[in-house]
């Protein structure tokens, strides 16, 4: 029996401290805020196209890859962090970079700050969510951890759709007050509404830097002491995931490990390379920037591709060192099946609930004549009641199929995969607004309704104080499977066909098929898995 079934049944009347739900409630509030940030693009993406001249791949590329990238490699050291550092701290340091950057976005004049600017916001927000997901481990018993992991995932669909009625609003107002931009800088309405969402966030930093520190792992009766030097850890992640440095560190393992990690950094540009020649010519800033200060001419990659290409081998050097340094986690996380299964699985409803989420305004905004101000009160509003009843219903029914089966989570998570595919079809072929709207609170729920249950099943399959660093893998499955891919592959397929969105969302649906064997592998996998997580953890070396 595992540790979360033993809590599970051991601690069935353990009461939960009316501090632990205020402060969940407060993380629910940040997390709000971090999709208000990250989702308000969608709202905002038919104006930046249209003042910066750019086209539907960029504006997936904008939302997707240049965010999620960064997102997912300083989450790595950042999930390391929030293993060993205060989380209540680093969060309150993350929140107030991301809302700087949100800020930042809007004095953008060009593609190339803008993306700058979200990628700050990326490696902002790459705090928010180790923290939180360790930090509600230490305040909810395992009785109860999926419930309070989808109470707190209920804040991406809140914040996305109050991003879309708040930027609806905003713009509609300021460009009919200023219509060729303000008197004093000539801000547009877009670049508005960034600034009008950026800073509320600086204000709540000094909220959560009040909420008290939990005892790591107290509360599954594993407390784990305080770690004396918590920034070693942090520094040698960083240094194991950002070029070049990266070489160094696999030169430290040895030859062979040096041999390899520059054949996959080569490899990663070649396929880069490959795969820009197939689908389109050209190269990005970043590469023909990298291009000119070499004095030599580039084989063409374009930045959607080099970015991608950085961010998986990264992600090989990270998990190649982690081997070395900590073998338990990496033998808990890596070195599991029942643990890829379930995060790729997931991973792969992100990929198509991502695109459906950021393309949906700018779909609407095409096809049915509204206005910003009605399209964001309508579609965000059902947005975000379709995703919280969905995350919240998701975490209750996950907790008690797992009270009945242990591969009970799982089969949330391929409900998740499944049930939204027949309505986003009718969703974005039909022409009837009310339609569209009511099947975009359903394809939302459904969706949703695989979150928790995945957040919590990712959790179970790793030691307390590997929670961190699990969540941080966790996550590159849905920024680097999900959100780099996503919404960018959409935009492409609309931009190849003149700005059809609706064939560009749909045709996210080919993932389905892998995303179905991952999931069937998680349900033979995710219970003998769960059963022996301690046993592992002491084969792979761990003292406990």
């Amino acid at each position: 029996m595992s540790d979360d079934t033993k809590d599970q049944a051991g601690q069935a009347d353990q009461p939960v401290p009316a501090y632990s739900w205020y402060a969940l409630s407060v993380l629910v509030l940040i997390y709000v805020l971090n999709f208000i940030d990250r989702q308000i693009l969608s709202i905002l993406a038919n104006d930046i196209k249209a003042d910066l001249g750019v086209d539907d791949a960029y504006l997936g590329f904008l939302y997707g890859t240049a965010f999620a990238i960064f997102y997912a490699l300083f989450g790595i050291p950042l999930g390391k962090l929030a293993d060993s550092w205060k989380r209540v701290r680093l969060m309150t340091i993350g929140l107030t970079l991301w809302s700087a950057m949100t800020a930042v976005s809007g004095f953008a004049r060009d593609a190339a700050t803008l993306t700058v600017a979200r990628i700050g916001v990326g490696v902002g927000e790459a705090t928010a969510s180790p923290s939180a997901y360790s930090l509600i481990s230490d305040w909810f018993p395992a009785r109860l951890r999926a419930t309070a992991l989808a109470i707190y995932s209920s804040g991406l669909y809140i914040g996305g759709g109050v991003s879309l009625a708040i930027g609806g609003v905003i713009v509609d107002n300021w460009n009919r007050a200023f219509p060729q931009g303000d008197p004093y800088l000539g801000l547009a309405g877009w670049q508005a509404a960034f600034i009008a969402v950026g800073v509320p966030g600086l204000l709540l930093a000094i909220w959560v830097f009040t909420l008290r520190e939990p005892v790591r792992g107290a509360i599954d009766g594993l407390p784990t002491p305080e770690d004396p030097h918590p920034f070693r850890g942090f520094m040698r992640e960083l240094y194991t995931v950002i070029p070049p440095f990266t070489f160094v560190g696999a030169a430290a393992r040895g030859a062979s490990a040096f041999a390899i990690n520059v054949a996959v950094f080569l490899g990663a540009l070649v396929a880069a390379h490959l795969v820009t020649t197939v689908l389109q010519s050209g190269e990005g800033l970043i590469w023909g920037a990298l291009g000119s200060v070499l004095g030599v001419e580039l084989p063409a990659i374009t930045d959607q591709w080099l970015l991608l290409a950085i961010g998986y081998y990264a992600v090989f050097c990270w998990a190649s060192a982690l081997r070395q340094r900590d073998y338990p986690t990496f033998a808990l996380t890596w070195g599991s099946p029942a643990f890829l299964c379930t995060i790729l699985g997931y991973g792969t409803v992100a990929f198509m609930a991502y695109s459906a989420s950021y393309w949906g305004a700018p779909y609407a905004e095409r096809v049915f004549d509204v206005s910003k101000a009605e399209l964001g009160f309508w579609l965000g509003g059902g947005g975000a009641a379709g995703g919280f009843l969905g995350v919240i219903l998701g975490g209750r029914m996950a907790d008690f199929l797992f009270t009945r089966t242990p591969s009970g989570r799982i089969w949330v998570v391929l409900f998740g995969l499944l049930s939204p595919i027949p309505f986003a079809i009718v969703q974005y072929t039909t022409d009837i607004w009310p339609l569209f709207l009511a099947l975009n609170v359903v394809v939302g729920a459904l969706a949703a309704s695989a979150l928790g249950a995945a957040a919590a099943s990712s959790q179970a399959l790793v030691l307390p104080r590997m929670r961190g660093t699990a969540t941080a893998t966790f996550f590159l499955a849905t920024t680097l499977v999900g959100l780099a891919l996503g919404p960018y592959m959409a935009g492409y397929v609309s931009a190849q066909n003149d700005g059809d969105l609706s064939a560009g969302v749909l045709s996210t649906l080919w993932i389905t098929p892998i995303g179905l064997v991952l999931l069937i592998g998680a349900l033979r996998l995710v219970p003998q898995a769960n059963a022996t997580v301690v046993d592992r953890a002491k084969a792979a070396g761990e003292q406990t």
